[in-house]
């Protein structure tokens, strides 16, 4: 597959240009001309570059790829080395943050609901990246906590009441803490996410909400497993997901 036309099939099938974003979407870095394998990971650091090196990848896809706008600018230290990989090797890479938080069906936010078991019936927040539904069964916070151990393979934080009876979740991967309080408005019984705030522990307390801090990498790994098998079988690429641990 040609680098420009797979440029083409992610952008549209993401949607990215309707994303007010903290980082370009997209191809970020221009690689060889032909695109035939393909290594995926949450984030585009030096250890997923030089698996990339290693299996003789002609592009990296991420969700957390550069070039962020609350970053230094400068092509220096840990950012010259990485960039230097790529262009070494002529590797493209490939980064979709927020269009992969939002997308219906490969995004971060479905694929978790997916493995939990959790219905989608609403979104929430700016750009729709938050979402609410209902747990498989009505349980304690607790129950959903230890439900979310079991499947990511780590254990969450848990703050607030624990006893409280979840029939409505809202949740939003990766760092969106922040959106606890927007979260709130939709009156469910846990918000989920995967970091936590010094505030938020508050919050959880005096709002009655419990909030469950998930992991940033371990709430965002599925979104770019479905996008490599989506490729495997729509544009016949050779797509693999490297799962380099990650304990934030």
């Amino acid at each position: 597959m040609r680098r420009d036309e797979l440029r083409s099939y992610l952008d549209n099938l993401l949607e990215a240009e309707r994303f007010r974003d903290y980082c370009p979407n997209g191809l970020q870095v221009e690689g060889r001309d032909e695109v035939r394998r393909v290594v995926c990971g949450v984030s585009a650091s030096q250890d997923l570059l030089a698996a990339a090196v290693a299996r003789g990848a002609d592009a990296v896809l991420v969700h957390h790829g550069w070039f962020w706008k609350s970053e230094d600018g400068r092509i220096t230290g840990h950012r010259k080395k990485r960039l230097a990989t790529l262009l070494a090797h002529d590797i493209s890479l490939f980064g979709y943050h927020l269009p992969l938080d939002a997308h219906g069906e490969l995004g971060n936010n479905v694929q978790l609901a997916r493995r939990m078991g959790w219905s989608v019936t609403g979104r929430f927040a700016e750009q729709d990246i938050g979402f609410v539904g209902a747990p498989r069964t009505v349980a304690p916070a607790a129950a959903v906590a230890a439900e979310l151990a079991a499947v990511l393979g780590r254990t969450p934080m848990l703050v607030g009441d624990g006893s409280r009876q979840v029939a409505r979740i809202a949740w939003c991967s990766g760092g969106a803490q922040d959106y606890f309080e927007r979260a709130l408005a939709t009156a469910p019984d846990l918000y989920v996410s995967g970091e936590i705030s010094e505030n938020t522990f508050h919050l959880a307390r005096e709002s009655g909400v419990p909030y469950i801090a998930a992991g940033h990498h371990a709430t965002e790994r599925y979104g770019v497993m479905a996008l490599a098998q989506h490729l495997r079988e729509h544009c016949g690429l050779d797509c693999e997901y490297v799962e380099l641990d990650n304990p934030v």
